[in-house]
This record gives C-alpha cells, structure tokens and sequence, in this order.
C-alpha cells in the first residue's frame, strides 16, 4: 500500500459516490486531502466526510463552483495531485446543455487551468466513464480490438439523445487535448456502472439502478453491462502521486 504522508492532493466533488471513497482511501493512506464541495455548510455533503479516519487533521473543505473561472485555484495549490470527480450524472434531463454538458466541459477544462497555473501539481487524475467509450454505432464483434483510440461519437449520440454520454465523452476530450497543450501529465479512468456500500446519505445513480432491480420498479432490456466495485475503482488512480 503506497503511503501518502506528507503529500497534499485534492478532490473535486467530494460529496460525490465515488469520490467520498476516493477521499477515505486517501486519508488512510496518509495523504493531506483538500475537497472541494459545491455547499461545505450542508451537512448532508459534508458530514460523512468529516466523520472519515483521519480527516480532523488532514481533511480541508472548500468551496468551489465548477463553471466559475479560478474557483479551484485555491483548491490545487500546494497539490501534487489532482482527483477530477466532480461530474453530473443525470439520464433524464431537461436542459442538457445547462444541467450536463456545461458542468462537464466546462467544469473540466477550469479545473485544468488551475492545474496548469499551479506548479506543485504532478498529475491529474480524470474520472470518466465507459459512456465516453462504448457507443459509437460500431460493430463490436470478436474479430474487432477496442483500445485507447476507441471513444464515443458525440454526433451519434446526440441523436439518440444520450446526453449523459455526451458529456462524458465531450469533457474527456476536452481534457486530453487541454492537457497536451499545457503539458499536464493526465489520466483518465473509464469504469462502467460503480457499485459497493455508501458513504454518504443519499442515493446514487448506479446504486439506484440496483435498488430498481431489486424492488422490480422498471423493466430492464436483456442485455448486458459492466459493474466495478467502488473500492477497486479507488484503488487505481494512485500511480505516481
């Protein structure tokens, strides 16, 4: 287990599913954790992150708005590490453009300018999703290699109205080519449907999506999905940080 003491990192959207694990993993390996949480006095964002091992000491909470110019500035300084979570996940929306993709893309490339501006920071770790993988109208049939160059097609996309795979697809995009440009050492992590226990008080999209299953509240096509445990997903975003 790599420890982290003495190294600061930050989270965006820390209130968030995965990102409340990622926050507790962090803290119990060593590391200074500064969060940036949109409200820090709603205790229902906050309370489950202050209750963590280890966050009286090396827990910092701070307030940030992901479509506002230099929100996160304060929030990376003294960082070597970046952890972008912060993200909507919404499937049924009635402004994509507002209530998605702005706070997608848009989110995305102010919390890579901050980085940019702020030497401490040695890499940054992208959340995506498998949504900015996976749908592009393509066969997928045994003979075809998936790889890194396989990413969603917007335009399809947009015409079947998958806008949550839109933005995903759209900021991680924006992430890479951002990156490129500034010389930000960028990973990106694509994990499918997240599932496992949870942190804070609310239910998430994924878990919800068992809860539905489980109560037999929708009917579900016959096809197949991916699923990755919230902990595993956490534990691969630690490499060279």
């Amino acid at each position: 287990m790599s420890s982290g003491a003495g190294k600061t990192v930050c989270v965006t959207g820390a209130s968030g599913y995965i990102a409340s694990w990622l926050v507790k993993q962090l803290l119990l390996r060593g590391y200074t954790v500064k969060a940036s949480v949109r409200d820090p006095n709603d205790p229902r964002k906050t309370q489950h992150l202050l209750g963590l091992e280890g966050a009286e000491s090396r827990l910092m909470l701070f307030k940030a708005d992901l479509l506002e110019q230099g929100s996160f500035d304060s929030v990376v300084e003294g960082c070597v590490g970046v952890f972008h979570t912060a993200s909507p996940v919404y499937h049924h929306v009635l402004d994509p453009q507002a209530e998605l993709l702005d706070p997608a893309v848009k989110g995305t490339l102010n919390v890579l300018s901050s980085c940019a501006k702020t030497p401490s920071v040695k890499r940054v770790v992208l959340t995506s999703s498998i949504a900015a993988v996976a749908y592009n109208g393509k066969p997928r049939t045994p003979d075809v290699v998936v790889d890194e160059n396989w990413f969603s097609d917007p335009d399809y996309c947009k015409d079947l109205k998958l806008w949550y795979v839109v933005s995903k697809t759209m900021a991680e995009d924006s992430a890479w080519k951002f990156s490129k440009e500034k010389g930000i050492d960028l990973v990106a992590l694509n994990p499918a449907m997240v599932i496992g226990p949870l942190l804070q008080p609310t239910l998430n999209t994924s878990a919800a999506a068992i809860l539905k299953l489980i109560k037999g509240a929708e009917t579900f096509p016959n096809a197949t999905l991916g699923w990755v445990n919230v902990k595993g997903c956490c534990n691969c975003t630690y490499t060279g940080i």
